[in-house]
């Protein structure tokens, strides 16, 4: 893949370094995160987004906060450490709601703590290390594996719409939804690739436009209510989105206006597909009913860019996500292989909880 992309999140020499997103795409900004504090305001301000890649920043979050907690001058007993670990985790999940990879990597790194049996704190620190380093070297793996099961459905000369990011921004390495794009690039298979703006925050825009361009994808952009008019005059043959996460039926909550996508997709008679690793699956929620949606400030809706767009003390809603019910869905491209609908029985079936 085309290193002009930055990496979201590294982690080298003991440095946590990501890269401002929020600045995208005018200026490349690095940020070394060096407090739990610092790790939860770049994932609640987007500095760092993308469910993947919060999953990923979280952990080497709480690691910094483990890192800071044996850093004090006072001693801590093994107890208290755990506990201390335990109220990072929970603070650290606050910052977005919606998502479940933030919360899947953080119990994944509070289950090392607690059924390790070492005592030492010193030692527990560096076995959280290294399952932080664990979890981004697999996101990176499973990437590749989600284009590579995505990629069978590019023919050549296709028009693809996407929506929001999940690309290489919102992971670690080609992302999800961009993946097999990103494949079917490499393998000189031609193809149209239409990004919606994605309104209030501009992510497809600022991002997807800007990471498939740095990459040399012929990528057009349109904004979010053109989307209609471009499959009506059959440039469109697939949508690939992302996810937040996947509740047990298979309803998938995704950026604010995937469902409308879905449903213009449904009309059409156009495949919609979500890509996403087993990771944002989520068996504890029933339905997208009991997936909470994270609702964001009123500034986002209020102002484009620094100019204010809508009267002063405007009524707003700015929910984040929206949730796709299943049916619309024609499949899930995951790392463990391409479920076509009806999937929720088969993702079930082949998911195993670590």
């Amino acid at each position: 893949m085309n290193r002009n992309i930055p990496r979201s999140v590294s982690y080298e020499n003991g440095r946590l370094i990501f890269l401002d997103q929020t600045q995208l795409p005018n200026e490349i900004v690095f940020e070394e995160q060096t407090t739990v504090e610092q790790v939860w305001h770049s994932i609640k301000m987007l500095k760092v987004r993308g469910a993947p890649a919060i999953g990923v920043a979280g952990a080497y979050g709480l690691f910094v906060g483990a890192r800071n907690i044996l850093n004090r001058k006072t001693k801590i007993t093994h107890e208290n450490f755990i506990l201390e670990l335990t109220k990072l985790a929970d603070y650290l999940d606050s910052s977005r709601p919606t998502a479940v990879n933030l919360k899947w990597a953080l119990k994944r790194m509070l289950d090392a703590a607690i059924k390790s049996t070492e005592k030492n704190v010193s030692t527990l620190c560096s076995l959280l290390e290294k399952e932080a380093i664990l979890i981004h070297e697999e996101d990176k793996k499973l990437c590749r594996n989600i284009g590579e099961n995505g990629l069978s459905l590019i023919k050549s000369g296709m028009g693809i719409l996407t929506h929001c990011n999940a690309g290489a921004l919102a992971v670690s390495e080609l992302g999800t939804a961009l993946a097999p794009i990103y494949l079917a690039h490499e393998q000189g298979i031609k193809l149209q690739v239409y990004s919606d703006e994605t309104r209030p925050l501009l992510q497809g825009s600022r991002l997807t436009s800007w990471e498939l361009m740095q990459a040399g994808v012929d990528v057009t952009l349109i904004t979010d209510n053109m989307a209609a008019h471009i499959m009506s005059q059959g440039l469109i043959d697939m949508a690939i989105v992302g996810a937040d996460r996947v509740a047990a039926n298979g309803d998938v909550a995704n950026k604010i206006g995937t469902l409308g996508v879905a449903i213009l997709a449904k009309y059409f008679n156009i495949p919609f597909y979500v890509a996403c690793p087993f990771s944002t699956i989520d068996l504890t929620t029933p339905t997208g009913k009991e997936i909470k949606i994270e609702e964001r400030g009123p500034e986002e809706v209020c102002h484009f860019g620094n100019r204010r767009t809508a009267p002063e003390k405007m009524k707003v809603r700015n929910p984040a996500f929206d949730v796709t019910p299943h049916h619309l869905v024609s499949g899930l491209i995951t790392e463990k292989g391409l479920f076509l609908y009806p999937y929720a029985e088969k993702i079930q079936r082949e998911y195993r909880p670590t």
